[in-house]
C-alpha cells in the first residue's frame, strides 16, 4: 500500500512518460493484461491512454486493472492511467522513494 508522498514521487515520474498501451471500447482484454503484467516486471510504472470510445470510466479500468495485475493505483488523470508493481526479476533497477 502506497501512502501519499510515494503517489505523489510516482506520479511525478510517471509525469515524463509516454503511455504504452491504449483501452478503448474493447475494455481490457486478457491480452492487454499478460503485456501490461510483462511491462510492470521490466518497468514497474506504466502509463495507459483511456480512448473516450471506452465503456468504463478511466478510474474504473484503473481500479480493475490493479486487481488483475497486483498492482497499486497511482493516478487516473483525465484520459490517463497510472500503475505501479514493484518488481521481482532480477537486474530491474528499482524505484526508490
Amino acid at each position: 500500500m502506497l501512502n501519499g508522498k510515494q503517489r505523489a514521487a510516482l506520479r511525478a515520474a510517471a509525469n515524463g512518460l509516454d503511455a504504452w498501451f491504449q483501452i478503448g471500447k474493447g475494455g481490457i482484454s486478457d491480452n492487454m493484461v499478460a503485456d501490461v503484467s510483462a511491462a510492470l516486471d521490466a518497468h514497474e510504472l506504466v502509463k495507459l491512454t483511456v480512448l473516450r470510445t471506452a465503456d468504463e470510466e478511466p478510474k474504473v479500468l484503473l481500479r480493475t486493472l490493479a486487481e488483475r495485475l497486483g498492482a497499486e493505483e497511482v493516478a487516473a488523470v483525465g484520459g490517463k492511467i497510472v500503475l505501479y508493481r514493484r518488481s521481482e526479476r532480477d537486474g530491474v533497477k528499482h524505484i526508490e522513494f
